[in-house]
């Protein structure tokens, strides 16, 4: 459990050190994003990324447990 634990921060620290070259890929503005402004409110509900991301994470803990 520590063990994954340490990986798990490790894969945030490098995923948050990436993000301005990740954000320049486009997610966080794919179709299926949902942004609603109004005056004095934003709501921000990134559908398709999230289905991405997690698709993409689980195909790598699949290849690892492999």
């Amino acid at each position: 459990m520590t063990r994954t634990l340490i990986l798990l921060g490790l894969l945030l620290i490098v995923a948050g050190l990436a993000w301005p070259l990740i954000s320049r890929l486009g997610f966080g503005r794919l179709p299926g994003d949902f942004l609603v402004r109004r005056e004095g409110f934003t709501f921000y509900f990134p559908l398709t990324t999230s289905v991405i991301v997690s698709i993409i994470i689980s195909v790598l803990v699949w290849l690892f447990r492999k």
